[in-house]
């Protein structure tokens, strides 16, 4: 009987999960998200460096593309999504035309996320190197959970000048359909996204793929550090980060995120900042590209709300970005979500400023996506109907999944 309730239990959630997924992409057929105001690339200087941070995509991929057509020595690139569209063909023919003029040139995608796109773009040739992370990567070891993550990293680094880095994937529609956030660095910072990327190829390159080696900068920038997201090494620090900032907060604390699955630590850290008077506000889509885990996310909305806890909802497009900035001082921009997929689960890199020039720039961000945002208030939420309560109750145990 038991196993019985169970498999019952289980059953119900993955037919209304699937359900949900079926509906909304009937409902999508055909429409195109609306129009949304950005703002222009921003300049901040900081140390021997400068950041620049980006909140469209056409934007960014001039200037990626820019960089890449100027590399010397070596390119570096790496994404999660790489479509077969119009502009993943310019990345790659780019990266060809930077191998056959002399440069080293490394690419890394992830085969899972790529699943969908035509077998026929991701054959590249001989002269670019190009890893390829697999679908499955436990081989026999089918219980160590360390090599299950996904490579959800976004990162271009060019010769030892510039490097970028955030929630941009490559595609068309990600060019000028979707509001995400990236940043481009240059001065010593540079080499920490080398390093990164270096240490990954060479614990996952397979066959004669070459060892990437790499030397030791002694430039330090210690506003600007790098978290990385290890799972093969147990190793998860972007949540850490989180939460020593959130518990740190005077002032604010303002996070844009594309998917909200907080665990319990996180959702107290934020109910604890609210309640010592911290304007909290967090930032999400209204309706994401993922349906299932918008219903999970609004599990957590009474309890943040009851709390004062702002919930603000963009509409008519995707919002993409996984950043944060607080009290004026603080902020991160990277491509770790508030997920147990992200925070304990995939490869991620967050890059976190310590810096108020870049806390201006990226509060200057904040307000305004929420001029193009609709503020949930708790009569609202608290007036929805019995079959919404009744779908986000039977998925709530997926929350422990996603």
């Amino acid at each position: 009987m038991v196993r019985r309730t169970l498999l019952t239990i289980v059953g119900v959630q993955l037919v209304l999960a699937l359900s949900l997924t079926l509906v909304d992409s009937w409902r999508r057929r055909g429409k195109k998200p609306q129009p949304f105001s950005t703002l222009p690339p921003r300049e901040v200087k900081i140390g021997d460096g400068v950041v620049t941070t980006y909140t469209f995509g056409q934007d960014l991929y001039d200037d990626m593309l820019a960089a890449i057509a100027s590399a010397r020595h070596m390119v570096l690139f790496e994404t999660y999504i790489w479509k077969g569209d119009e502009i993943g063909e310019r990345f790659k023919q780019a990266l060809v035309d930077a191998a056959e003029r002399g440069v080293e040139v490394y690419a890394i995608y992830d085969a899972f996320a790529n699943i969908v796109v035509d077998p026929r773009f991701k054959t590249f040739p001989p002269v670019l190197r190009v890893l390829r992370y697999p679908i499955y990567n436990a081989g026999w070891r089918f219980f160590d959970l360390r090599r299950y993550g996904r490579d959800h990293r976004k990162v271009l680094v060019v010769d030892d000048d510039v490097a970028f880095v955030g929630g941009f994937n490559i595609g068309t529609a990600f060019a000028t359909e979707w509001r995400d956030t990236h940043v481009r660095i240059t001065g010593p910072a540079v080499w920490d996204l080398r390093r990164g990327f270096a240490d990954f190829w060479n614990e996952h390159r397979r066959g004669r793929r070459p060892l990437l080696l790499e030397t030791t900068d002694a430039a330090w920038e210690p506003r600007i550090r790098l978290h990385r997201n290890l799972p093969r090494h147990w190793m998860f620090p972007i949540r850490a980060m989180y939460l020593e900032a959130i518990n740190r907060a005077r002032r604010n604390i303002w996070m844009t995120h594309a998917y909200f699955i907080p665990d319990p630590d996180f959702v107290e850290a934020l109910i604890a900042a609210a309640r010592r008077g911290v304007d909290v506000k967090i930032l999400l889509p209204r309706t994401s590209n993922h349906v299932v885990a918008d219903w999970i996310s609004r599990g957590y909305f009474g309890q943040l709300l009851d709390a004062g806890v702002q919930i603000h909802r963009f509409e008519g497009a995707m919002v993409h970005a996984k950043t944060a900035t607080i009290d004026g001082n603080w902020s991160t921009v990277g491509t770790a979500n508030i997920d147990r997929l992200s925070m304990t689960g995939n490869y991620e890199i967050n890059v976190e400023f310590i810096d108020p020039g870049m806390a201006e720039v990226m509060e200057a961000v904040f307000a305004s996506d929420l001029e193009q945002s609709s503020f949930l208030t708790a009569r609202t939420w608290n007036a929805r109907g019995i079959h919404r309560r009744f779908t986000e109750g039977v998925l709530r145990p997926l929350r422990h999944l996603l």
